[in-house]
């Protein structure tokens, strides 16, 4: 297993009702339209990842764990790579329960979106100064 840790903070406006994707960023504002995301001023987007998570990533037996944390309390999102992953979003990060892609999405196939997320947890995402997402990845 290889991985790769990305810092953020949350924001008042997160709503996390989002139902196929949840996204982090690295803006500093977002409005309450923007209900996908689930943290603001990430250190890393998509493009900034490892190049040994990246490479990765791009292969179909990717399995992929994307955990957030804040305080005590974490969630877990499981989903997969794909061969299709451009991977050159210098601003974003997306989780996608479909199989589509672009070159924002992280993993396809996932098994939660923001929607999806406990909804006390999604409340401390909100106020948190700290959150860490570590990104770990498979493979066969």
């Amino acid at each position: 297993m290889i991985s790769d840790t990305i810092r953020a903070k949350g924001h008042s406006n997160i709503t996390a009702r989002h139902k196929t994707t949840l996204q982090i960023t690295k803006d500093a504002h977002i409005s309450r339209r923007a209900d996908c995301v689930v943290a603001v001023l990430a250190d890393k987007a998509l493009s900034d990842l490892t190049s040994e998570v990246k490479a990765v990533l791009k292969t179909n037996a990717a399995k992929v764990r994307f955990r957030i944390h804040t305080g005590h309390a974490s969630e877990v999102i499981t989903g997969f790579g794909s061969a299709d992953l451009a991977q050159s979003d210098a601003n974003d990060m997306v989780v996608r329960k479909s199989g589509f892609t672009s070159g924002r999405t992280l993993m396809i196939g996932a098994d939660k979106a923001a929607a999806d997320l406990d909804r006390g947890f999604v409340e401390k995402l909100k106020k948190s100064e700290n959150i860490t997402i570590i990104v770990e990845v498979d493979f066969e």
